[in-house]
């Protein structure tokens, strides 16, 4: 795994004493150590002095790998960066800002790993240009391809691709392939790589996965090449489909023998007919080799009030019984399954570390009654929408000591005696009550024991909470590991408990304070004031901060968005309409910082997002350093003069 170092202030000190020092080195032996370092990192470097930045300019001509997904760079930015390396074997990138005219750039016959994300620009000739030239390939993960108007794919370039990248190992295309396949063209999927363990696909209907799984030639092709063994070796596969049947459940589990993780969702548009659903005899269906040790199965709501409707406990009875082995079950839209169904799959699976029930109507306190007599160990469980739990179900799991993750997001019947059974757990590291029923008492209790190991707080539209809680949790009488913070939809929380947060020092990364109404300039000025760090800049631990539909924020809370406050930065949430060109010369002048004005959540939220077969790497950024030595000092003046046009629209 690669280094990463942040160095100084990052302006160029030429002549220093450190430079000089640096040219009595050996430029073989900077080059060296800085093989060590990611891209970042070298970046950070570069803008420290003369003498770092051609030793880095030299290494980034042969550094075999190149990973940058939480900045967007521009086309000028990638060219003088990669062009000149010929070694180049792993590229991540993402391609918000980048097209097609990237492609000659970006694929090249040196790479056996390929994650490109946010590719809406791009049309199908990426996918055609990576099966021509990476020839031996093993990893290929593309985001939103085409996605932009304008944009398309032909069958030509999935067969390109799959053609001509005969070693892929894993594969996730994260796009509607719906949209550029008609339901016959999935025959070729038989094209890929009998070396491919990891299948990730966006969406793809379940008539195309079904034939696929069940199609014995291709057309055109020699029947010999693709036969029913097709995909035999994948053991990772992860699908959004239109509508989960039984006839795909059955071919997946009868094609896919050496299976072991299983994740499969749809999101019907309109009620499934009987002969188009999930029934009991798919669910009996599942696992059939017996290796399957991770299953998630979501009808989501997204689209349409639908569940599977013609599941029943006799259904999680046939699961049960092929599932002995498992160690994480996810199930979400089970309306008519109750506590017998799921209390029968919790006491058949003694492996079980990962539960979770999505949006479980009939899912009461019962189902825990007697976990003690079990020998499970859990370690994340998930109970979202299970509007019948109450404390006393709460209180029962929490007897797992090991619990490292609660997600009880919309148990509204839940209240302060849960947090009171919580604050005991002494792993526990994600907790997550969005919309639960609980007090500033409740929240207290967490000071008790477990503030010191909780990692991720959430307590999004809990609305009877208010300032005294964050008093009390933000007192500084403690070193926390809290990072990431959602108070959300908090209707009574004011600025006094965002003065409590900066005032306690908390390295807090990621902080949600959108549609609370009474947050406003004082906030922002508090948090960009705020020195975690000694050494470090103000704000410096803030990567992602929402204030969308604060009620409180002006013109004013801009200045203290700009350089040098919030050096991290990396997304933040806001009204477009406190000041549109504000906050377009804002996004201007940050390049590297995503602003959002529409309201879209920020970032990546946990379970509801897929991490495509350990693709994604996560890189420390040390943007202020990495923007000066790519994009220099243009653009200063700019923020300032659509805050000088504004000022004099209001006089």
């Amino acid at each position: 795994m690669a280094t990463t170092v942040l160095c100084g202030g990052g302006r160029d000190v030429d002549g220093c004493d450190g430079e000089r020092s640096l040219d009595l080195l050996p430029a073989a032996l900077l080059e060296t150590i800085m093989t060590k370092l990611d891209v970042a990192s070298l970046c950070s470097l570069a803008s420290t002095c003369k003498t770092l930045k051609s030793c880095v300019t030299r290494v980034l001509t042969f550094t075999p790998n190149f990973h940058i997904f939480n900045v967007s760079l521009s086309m000028e930015t990638v060219r003088p960066l990669l062009f000149p390396n010929q070694q180049l074997s792993s590229l991540k990138l993402d391609c918000g800002r980048l097209g097609n005219s990237a492609i000659d750039i970006l694929v090249r016959p040196s790479l056996r790993e390929i994650s490109l994300h946010n590719c809406r620009d791009f049309s199908g000739d990426l996918i055609s240009e990576i099966g021509r030239k990476c020839k031996d390939l093993r990893l290929l993960c593309l985001g939103s391809v085409a996605e932009k108007v304008g944009r398309s794919i032909s069958r030509c370039a999935f067969e390109d691709l799959l053609n001509g990248c005969s070693h892929l190992e894993v594969l996730a295309l994260m796009f509607d392939l719906s949209l550029y396949l008609r339901p016959g063209d999935g025959r070729i999927f038989g094209l890929v790589s009998d070396k491919l363990t990891h299948l990730e696909l966006g969406h793809i209907s379940s008539r195309m996965m079904t034939q696929l799984l069940t199609s014995t030639e291709i057309s055109g092709q020699d029947s010999s090449q693709v036969t029913s063994t097709v995909l035999q070796n994948v053991q990772q596969l992860r699908l959004s489909v239109d509508c989960i049947t039984d006839a795909v459940v059955k071919a997946i589990s009868k094609s896919l023998t050496s299976l072991i993780d299983l994740d499969i969702r749809d999101a019907p548009l309109e009620d499934p007919r009987q002969l188009s659903d999930l029934t009991d005899f798919g669910l009996h269906e599942i696992n059939q080799n017996g290796k399957l040790k991770h299953l998630s199965l979501i009808r989501s709501q997204e689209f349409h009030p639908t569940y599977f409707r013609r599941v029943s406990d006799q259904g999680m009875l046939f699961l049960a019984d092929k599932c002995l082995g498992m160690e994480s079950i996810c199930l979400g839209g089970f309306c008519r399954v109750t506590d017998a169904g799921f209390k029968t799959i919790l006491h058949s699976c003694a492996s079980l570390s990962k539960f979770s029930i999505y949006h479980g109507p009939k899912l009461t306190d019962l189902v825990f009654h007697d976990i003690l007599a079990t020998t499970l160990s859990l370690s994340h469980v998930s109970l979202r929408r299970c509007h019948l739990l109450t404390d006393h179900a709460i209180q029962k799991l929490a007897s797992s000591l090991k619990l490292e993750n609660l997600d009880l997001r919309g148990c509204r019947n839940l209240r302060d005696e849960t947090l009171k059974a919580v604050s005991h757990l002494p792993k526990l590291k994600v907790l997550l009550l969005d919309g639960t029923d609980i007090s500033d008492t409740g929240l207290s209790y967490l000071k008790e024991g477990v503030l010191d190991s909780l990692v991720s707080l959430s307590v999004r539209g809990c609305r009877n909470l208010t300032d005294k809680f964050m008093s009390t949790l933000f007192d500084g009488s403690s070193k926390l590991a809290l990072r990431e913070l959602d108070l959300s939809n908090l209707p009574n929380l004011t600025d006094a408990a965002i003065f409590a947060l900066a005032k306690s020092g908390a390295p807090i990364t990621k902080l949600q304070l959108r549609e609370c109404r009474l947050i406003g300039d004082a906030s922002v000025m508090a948090l960009a004031s705020t020195r975690v760090y000694e050494d470090e800049c103000p704000g410096s631990s803030l990567c992602l901060l929402d204030l969308y539909d604060c009620g409180g924020i002006t013109q004013l809370s801009f200045k203290w968005l700009k350089k040098p406050f919030f050096p991290r930065l990396k997304w933040l949430g806001i009204t477009g309409s406190v000041n549109r060109d504000i906050v377009d010369a804002l996004a201007r002048r940050r390049s590297h910082l995503q602003v959002s004005c529409r309201g879209e959540e920020l970032g990546n939220d946990g379970e509801d997002d897929w991490d495509s077969a350990d693709i994604h790497q996560h890189i420390e950024a040390q943007e202020d350093e990495l923007e000066q030595w790519i994009l220099g000092d243009e653009g200063d003046v700019e923020m300032e003069d659509a805050e000088d046009e504004s000022e004099e629209e209001e006089d």
